[in-house]
């Protein structure tokens, strides 16, 4: 263990306090065992720290027992990851090659690292691009083109991590439109020549769907085979520095008149995700349940598969509302982000909340996916656009001093806890028995029929807790302020 301990404080470049917590000899952590452990406490005493535990011979009567049901039976799980933008390409590819690589096989390897499975990407220029842009901001359709951002920076860097984990799932979102396709309002339908705001063309809606045709089978030709799409990147957020306002009644009817049919004509088989925007609709009155009203028209709803939702603005019930009321259409959560706001760098308070609220929170409402916003940020929060975020922090956020040193944040260990033993294809099932004020879990079994767990301890102790699928159960000693990832064969 003590081997361990100290490969990861190596692994992960980070202060390790290796006489912080220390589990209790009843633990009997190994250098191998029945059970794999992943713990990281709120002080990174324990930094993704893995261990091992084998299952106890001894009768269960403990109180503490949290007991897997597999015959209760959620959804079936996506993956887990990180948005991998412009700029999180542009610090990666600031990095040396072997740093590079060590970094994106820890994030991304299924064997060396934390497995992550998920990752968006813009379509086109987003507020973390060293640009705006689009694939076609010139008329004529033999004027689209994928970009240099993409040449230069996006593409390698998708190629390496596919390299690494082909199995990976892509989800492309669009920030906005080529420019000539927007107007100013529905009713004047004047050009309206800014990357920010503006609203889709009617004139235009079978341009963009053969845009986002052309733009799947580009990446195609370069080996990037995107799972799934968002129609709009936050529709109803007008300000960003490159966005559109895009209601629910013009996404109804530019996913039924022109993005599911061209699709489908393309034989393309990515699936369609609605909204892609706040759990409060940004307060907008009309524009509460977007996505379920788009599902009203049968024929809109033929070709999407679900909804995906972002946590700027309301409550993550908001996830089992829409399931409730249309239970046959899938969730995904798609961004989140920590900056000054919300103290994006205390590790102390944010490991704790964005478990409960993103990872855990989401998932335990049935959402399929869990993705959070910029893999990579430098230590000047950059690069960004103006008029985007200029107070965001990635997921890690690497010195720009020598693009070496790199500090990972909440949001890089509350999906790689998820990631590292929930794997695509995995369902979630019933976990019962033991609560407590500050406990929060959820259980799945994967394809391969092993089990897994992922637990919050928000308490200021140690919780001594059982585990049990009935067949087999063991006991781990859950430091106080801390995560915990297991994962065991049936």
């Amino acid at each position: 263990m003590i081997y361990t301990l100290l490969l990861s404080c190596l692994i992960t470049a980070t202060s390790c306090n290796r006489d912080s917590y220390k589990p209790s000899a009843s633990d009997n952590i190994k250098e191998k065992g029945d059970v794999t452990i992943y713990t990281t406490t709120n002080t990174r005493s324990q930094d993704f720290t893995k261990g091992f535990i084998d299952f106890s011979t001894k009768f269960n009567m403990s109180p503490n027992t949290i007991t897997l049901d597999p015959t209760q039976k959620f959804q079936t799980m996506d993956g887990f990851g990180a948005a991998i933008t412009g700029s999180t390409c542009y610090n990666l590819m600031k990095m040396s090659k072997e740093d590079r690589t060590k970094f994106l096989t820890e994030t991304f390897s299924d064997e060396k690292g934390m497995g992550m499975n998920y990752i968006r990407i813009a379509i086109g220029c987003s507020d973390f691009s060293l640009s705006e842009y689009t694939c076609w901001d010139k008329e004529g359709k033999e004027n689209f083109a994928l970009q240099f951002e993409e040449k230069q920076y996006i593409l390698p860097v998708l190629k390496e991590i596919l390299a690494i984990n082909p199995s990976i799932k892509i989800m492309g979102s669009p920030w906005t439109p080529p420019k000539w396709m927007k107007v100013n309002n529905l009713t004047d339908l004047k050009p309206f020549d800014s990357w920010t705001s503006g609203q889709l063309n009617p004139k235009h809606y079978q341009d963009y769907g053969w845009y986002f045709v052309q733009w799947l089978q580009a990446m195609k030709k370069e080996g990037i085979t995107v799972s799934s799409i968002t129609v709009q990147n936050e529709p109803l957020n007008r300000g960003n520095s490159a966005s559109l306002y895009m209601t629910w009644q013009e996404q109804q009817a530019f996913i039924k008149q022109a993005l599911g049919p061209q699709l489908k004509a393309a034989a393309l088989e990515t699936k369609i995700y609605a909204f892609d925007h706040n759990y409060n609709y940004d307060n907008i009155a009309d524009q509460n349940d977007y996505p379920v009203k788009i599902y009203n028209d049968a024929g809109a709803a033929s070709y999407i598969a679900g909804a995906a939702f972002h946590n700027y603005g309301g409550d993550k019930a908001e996830l089992l509302d829409i399931h409730n009321q249309r239970p046959d259409k899938e969730l995904v959560f798609t961004e989140t982000s920590i900056g000054e706001w919300n103290e994006g760098r205390n590790l102390e308070k944010r490991l704790m909340e964005d478990m409960r609220e993103v990872a855990l929170g989401t998932v335990n409402n049935w959402s399929r996916a869990v993705i959070v916003w910029n893999l990579m940020l430098d230590t000047d929060k950059g690069p960004n656009r103006e008029g985007g975020c200029q107070t965001c922090y990635g997921a890690v956020d690497i010195s720009k001093s020598n693009f070496k040193n790199i500090t990972r944040n909440s949001h890089y260990y509350i999906v790689g806890h998820l990631s590292s033993v929930v794997k695509s294809g995995a369902v979630r099932i019933g976990a019962k028995g033991y609560t407590a004020e500050g406990l929060v879990y959820t259980a799945f079994q994967n394809k391969d029929g092993s089990y897994a767990i992922v637990l919050l301890n928000d308490a200021e102790e140690n919780r001594k807790i059982t585990i049990s699928d009935t067949k087999n159960h063991f006991s781990y000693e859950v430091p106080a302020k801390s995560v915990v990832s297991y994962r065991w064969a049936n």
